[in-house]
């Protein structure tokens, strides 16, 4: 079970690499931001492939998205300078509660 976990977080940290390129690409405008931007999606997809085959998908897919959306929140912070506010810090961490509930509770396939 522990190879599925770093899996998962494996595809989490592909996505989000990913993501923080999409600015870094200008439209798909620049060739090699766009390139990596690319490999990181599908490795990320690629890897949720395992995933999927031990864990419910509607685990693996809010834990995918939840931490993605948590991590990409905080590096838009530090790289791009982006702020929030008080009552969006406090949805991304009810978002980090969420995922630790539901991953407590899930039942493994297999």
């Amino acid at each position: 079970m522990l190879k599925t976990y770093l899996f998962l977080i494996g595809a989490i940290f592909f996505e989000v690499a990913g993501t923080m390129l999409l600015p870094v690409t200008q439209n798909f405008t620049k060739l090699i931001p766009t390139v990596f931007l690319t490999i990181f999606y599908f490795s990320a997809f690629y890897l949720l492939t395992f995933v999927v085959n031990k864990l419910p998908i509607a685990i693996v897919y809010a834990t995918w998205s939840g931490l993605g959306i948590f991590t990409i929140s905080i590096l838009g912070y530090i790289f791009f300078k982006q702020t929030l506010a008080w009552q969006a810090i406090i949805g991304l961490f009810l978002i980090v509660i969420g995922v630790v509930l539901v991953n407590s509770f899930t039942v493994k396939l297999n």
